[in-house]
C-alpha cells in the first residue's frame, strides 16, 4: 500500500497536515497535496519536503486536475469552514467538489474517502451546514466507491481554528470570555484518531456508506477551555459573560474582519444542543480512541508538531 498514489485536495489544513504526517510515518511515498492556502502550503513543504505540494484553486478547473492520473485513492478534504460570505462557501464547498469529482471520473480513480461533517445532521442553519449537506449529496450521487466520514469538532496538531485558535488567544489576553454559563455539550474528536480512521479506510478498502465519527467523550465547552488552559499553562482568567453581549462582540468583530476566527453563526451552532451518534468506530476501523486528556496534552506539547501552527 505504501506505493499507492494518494491525492489530497484541501490537504494543507488541519486534517491534511495530520494525515500527511501519519501517512509518511507509515511509509507512504506517493502523496500529492492540492490547496490554495499559500502560507499553509509552505508549512507543509517545510515539514514534509518529500511530499508533492501544489497550489491549486479547486473552485476553477485547471491543470491541477491532471494530478489525479494514476491515483489509487482521493481523500477529499477541501472545505470552507468559517466566514461571513456565502459565496465563499459555494466556491470552496460546492464548485470545488464538482471539479474534483470531474477529475476523479476523467482519470478513473477507483476509490474516494470523502470528509463530510457531523453538521449534516445538525439542527443548525448556516452557510457551512447548508453547503456541506449539498456537498455530501453530490459525492453520494457521484457513483465513486468509498466511505463518507462525518466527524464532529476536531482538534490536534496544526489546529489554526477551533481549539488551536482559542489556545493562542488565551495566552495573549488576561481575561478569556465564556458565553453564558459555558455548559454546552461537545463531542470533540482527536484528529490523530480521525486520520488513523482515514488510513484504515484506504488500507482496508472500507465499503461505501456514511459513518458518523464522533468523539466518545461528552465534554462541556467550559471544561474544554479549562483543559486547554491547564495544558498550555495559560494565565488568563476565565470569565462568563451574557450570551447576548458575547454575540454582540462577535457581530462587531465581523464588521472589521472578513474572515473572523469565530462568527455569530458558529456561536449559534455552539448552543444548538446537538448530540451526535456515537458508533463503534474503534471496532469498525480497528483504531484506538485516545482519551481526551491525553489527546489535549499531545496536541499542545508534542515536541515535533505541538508548536507548529497554521494561518487562519
Amino acid at each position: 500500500m505504501t506505493n499507492l498514489k494518494v491525492v489530497i485536495p484541501g490537504g494543507a489544513g488541519l486534517v491534511g497536515q495530520n494525515l500527511v504526517a501519519r501517512l509518511r510515518a507509515r511509509g507512504y511515498t506517493n502523496i500529492v497535496v492540492l490547496d490554495k492556502h499559500r502560507k499553509n502550503l509552505e508549512v507543509l513543504r517545510r515539514i514534509q519536503p518529500e511530499v508533492l505540494v501544489e497550489y491549486a484553486d479547486l473552485s476553477a478547473p485547471g491543470e491541477w486536475q491532471g494530478r489525479f492520473a494514476d491515483a489509487g485513492v482521493v481523500v477529499m478534504l477541501q472545505a470552507q469552514i468559517g466566514g461571513n460570505e456565502y459565496q465563499d462557501f459555494v466556491r470552496n464547498n460546492l464548485d470545488a467538489t464538482r471539479n474534483v469529482l470531474d477529475a476523479i471520473h476523467t482519470h478513473g480513480v477507483p476509490y474516494l474517502v470523502h470528509i463530510s461533517s457531523s453538521v449534516v445532521e445538525s439542527v443548525a442553519d448556516d452557510f457551512y451546514t447548508a453547503t456541506k449537506k449539498e456537498q455530501e449529496r453530490m459525492v453520494l450521487e457521484s457513483g465513486v466507491p468509498g466511505p463518507v466520514l462525518r466527524p464532529t469538532l476536531m482538534f490536534g496538531w496544526f489546529d489554526r481554528k477551533h481549539l488551536g485558535w482559542l489556545s493562542r488567544f488565551m495566552q495573549k489576553v488576561p481575561v478569556f470570555p465564556i458565553p453564558g454559563n459555558g455548559r454546552y455539550m461537545r463531542q470533540p474528536l482527536y484528529v490523530g484518531d480521525f486520520c488513523n480512521i482515514i488510513i484504515s479506510c484506504i488500507e482496508k478498502q472500507v465499503r461505501s456508506g456514511t459513518y458518523n465519527i464522533s468523539g466518545h467523550e461528552k465534554i462541556d465547552y467550559i471544561d474544554i477551555i479549562r483543559a486547554i488552559k491547564a495544558a498550555t499553562r495559560a494565565k488568563a482568567m476565565l470569565v462568563r459573560i451574557p450570551y447576548s453581549v458575547f454575540y454582540g462582540l462577535l457581530w462587531t468583530w465581523g464588521l472589521f474582519d472578513r474572515n473572523p476566527p469565530f462568527t455569530t453563526q458558529q456561536l449559534s451552532a455552539l448552543i444548538a444542543h446537538d448530540e451526535f451518534e456515537v458508533i463503534d468506530w474503534p471496532g469498525i476501523f480497528g483504531v484506538s480512541c485516545t482519551p481526551f486528556a491525553k489527546a489535549i496534552d499531545e496536541t499542545f506539547n508534542d515536541p515535533a508538531y505541538g508548536r507548529v501552527s497554521l494561518e487562519f
